[in-house]
């Protein structure tokens, strides 16, 4: 593992030098939980990544550099942490409508990938995914397992707002906007849950290392389901 300055209040936290979305995703979240138990002076948040740990310090109390970074190297040392998978998790269920009206970029999607619109919908529909990280906005999630023959580059003309609840497919991953917001990601149906909520603990309703499925839902019970 490297440890690196990340700006004047934070540090980088190097676990693996490559991705994977189980094994790679377990040693970030083992790590983690590593930081998490330990309390270390002056650390006030943690943030897990592809392969790296974000650690945000309040510089007033943390210690210096070389104090913090010794710090870290033995809290990552330690193996009181219990094992970061997520294998045996419950899987969470998001229903998606991908009626045209919530899919702009269900068309472009099967010319990019030559499948018809439909196969492209089961195929979304019948994997499993994983949540790789949380971010870009509050609650966010990026997901991995995406079939890699619906894998779409982004679009090339960023649209100014997209609306909360819109499931796209961005390269090889695909992910869900939690509230209205800019995005590039190519959209193909939309879910009426509430993914990030200030009045709910926690407020997101993804973590990384969560199992995700997509259940294909009507118009009807997209609207059912939003009252």
């Amino acid at each position: 593992m490297r440890i690196e300055p990340l700006g004047d209040s934070a540090l980088l936290v190097r676990v693996v030098e490559s991705f994977d979305a189980e094994e790679s995703l377990d040693a970030v979240l083992r790590a983690s939980r590593q930081l998490e138990l330990a309390k270390i002076p002056g650390v006030i948040e943690l943030a897990p990544a592809y392969t790296t740990i974000g650690v945000f310090l309040d510089s007033a109390r943390c210690p210096p550099f070389d104090e913090l970074r010794t710090g870290i190297g033995r809290a990552l040392e330690c193996d009181s942490a219990p094992a970061a998978s997520h294998a045996t998790a419950p899987t969470i269920e998001v229903p998606v409508c991908y009626e045209s009206e919530f899919a702009p970029d269900l068309d472009e999607v099967a010319r990019h990938t030559e499948l018809s619109p439909e196969e492209i919908i089961r195929r979304h529909s019948a994997e499993s995914y994983r949540v790789s990280c949380v971010g870009f906005t509050p609650g966010f999630p990026y997901l991995s397992g995406l079939p890699p023959e619906l894998a779409t580059p982004r679009r090339a003309s960023p649209r100014k707002e997209i609306p909360a609840g819109a499931v796209a497919i961005g390269g090889t991953q695909t992910g869900i906007y939690p509230r209205r917001s800019p995005g590039g990601w190519n959209i193909i149906g939309r879910t009426p849950l509430r993914l990030f909520d200030v009045d709910r603990n926690p407020p997101a309703l993804f973590r990384a290392g969560d199992r995700v499925r997509f259940r294909r839902i009507s118009r009807l019970d997209f609207d059912a389901f939003a009252k």
